[in-house]
């Protein structure tokens, strides 16, 4: 099955250290990204959205800059969940730069979706 590869950015006000462990901790990203998160024997990350369970594992973190989920499924091409924190050198300003490697092709609705996420950890994070 075909995957789509979407990226958006969103800039947050806040430093790449004070976000990061929203992103790389199951209690963080369950305050903004999924009903639940938690973490299973083999330290593989149990998402759960409206009673739905996903196992995703951690296949690359680089502290306070980047973090990838790729999502244990059955299919032959894993779907994927990367964040990086990118911080522009002129501004300071820091943006999570979000790529979703998934079988959703609908770009809007991916966007919308991740907006309201996003909101959500911009409110947490006061950015």
């Amino acid at each position: 099955m075909n995957k789509n590869t979407f990226t958006t950015d969103f800039e947050i006000n806040a430093s790449p250290k004070m976000l990061y462990p929203y992103l790389n901790t199951a209690g963080g990203l369950a305050q903004w990204f999924a009903d639940d998160v938690s973490l299973d024997g083999d330290k593989n990350f149990l998402f759960s959205w409206d009673g739905e369970e996903n196992k995703a594992k951690l296949t690359g973190q680089r502290s306070n800059i980047y973090v990838k989920y790729e999502f244990l499924d059955e299919d032959e091409e894993p779907s994927y969940i990367e964040f990086k924190l990118e911080v522009n050198e002129l501004t300071q300003a820091t943006f999570l730069v979000i790529t979703d490697h998934s079988s959703n092709f609908d770009n809007e609705e991916l966007f919308e979706m991740w907006e309201q996420m996003v909101g959500a950890l911009k409110e947490i994070v006061g950015g």
